[in-house]
């Protein structure tokens, strides 16, 4: 007989070879009728499986008596129970676990109507399966030859999307607290900075992360990856903490007023000049100079330092002098 096997629904057409069919009374399968057959020749007959289930013997019926039998195998129905994850990129390639019952054999998997990309039937009770390519919530079937399963849903999530970080650079030394904004950064598995683990990160929102960078050089590639994907890259800059090196003049007036020439390196993103505790005014020149006016106080001397991006530098001492008495 030939398939030997079909689905318990029955309704499957089957082939039975032998001899001596003319006059056929009767095709059974099991103790039931099959639900049609039509005598082709004398050593063929087509019939139309009717339901069942386990393996079952088949006989033909004539005039002359009742076949030996064959045997004819009812397979179970699928059924599929969960699949996992339930989530992935929309670009496809997640490797799930379908878990089931019936699957052994399995002829097709697909999602939303889409074969998957691969498939290995595990045992009866399980397949792993690497996603297509798609879009939103789709229905996963597995078809064997007992029928096809109902869907248990695989949801393609969309890659997450950066927008520039904000602070957009930091000390190489790291420990900034920065802010990353996008879309779909929920369920977010890793940030990085140049290939580096964020030290720390807490997801906000769908929209926002909170990251504490972790130590380096350079301009650097910020990814997110979410369950959807790898986001686009945003660019963070490590920069280099300031040295200062010279103060001219290094001493001057307790008032206001007083020039001074900070000499140094890495002061081009400098924010803040202090004399002691008391902020300056000044000036970016270059990379190695700032020009600042030293702010008024007591006589005696007064630590100086710069603070950029890169953090704060050293200290150089400035001293007042108290004016002239007559």
């Amino acid at each position: 007989m030939v398939p030997n096997t079909g689905p318990a629904a029955g309704g499957s057409t089957v082939t039975l070879n032998g001899s001596s069919f003319t006059g056929t009374t009767a095709v059974t399968f099991g103790t039931t009728s099959a639900l049609s057959y039509t005598v082709d020749t004398s050593t063929k007959i087509t019939a139309v499986t009717p339901s069942g289930t386990g393996t079952v013997p088949v006989t033909v019926k004539t005039p002359g008596g009742t076949s030996n039998s064959v045997t004819y195998t009812y397979a179970a129905t699928p059924a599929l129970t969960t699949v996992s994850p339930s989530q992935g990129p929309s670009s496809g390639a997640t490797t799930v676990t379908l878990t089931g019952t019936g699957l052994t054999g399995a002829t097709a998997v697909t999602f939303g109507g889409n074969p998957a990309t691969s498939y290995t039937v595990n045992s009866a009770t399980q397949i792993t399966a690497v996603t297509p390519a798609g879009t939103g919530a789709v229905p996963v079937t597995v078809t064997t030859i007992g029928g096809t399963t109902g869907p248990v849903y695989f949801f393609y999530l969309n890659a997450p999307a950066l927008l520039p970080v904000s602070p957009s650079q930091g000390p190489s030394s790291g420990a900034t607290t920065v802010t990353l904004t996008g879309t779909g950064l929920t369920g977010a598995t890793a940030v990085t900075f140049g290939g580096n683990p964020a030290t720390s990160y807490t997801v906000n929102s769908a929209t926002q992360i909170t990251a504490v960078t972790p130590a380096g050089t350079g301009a650097v590639p910020v990814t997110v990856t979410a369950p959807g994907g790898t986001s686009n890259t945003v660019v963070y800059t490590y920069v280099t903490a300031p040295v200062l090196t010279a103060l001219s003049p290094n001493q001057g007036p307790t008032d206001t007023g007083a020039g001074i020439t900070l000499t140094g390196t890495a002061l081009t993103t400098t924010g803040t000049v202090s004399f002691g505790a008391t902020p300056a005014a000044f000036t970016v020149l270059s990379d190695t100079t700032v020009v600042a006016q030293a702010p008024a106080g007591p006589a005696g001397p007064v630590s100086v330092n710069v603070t950029t991006a890169g953090g704060i530098s050293n200290s150089r001492t400035y001293t007042r002098l108290s004016p002239p008495g007559i």
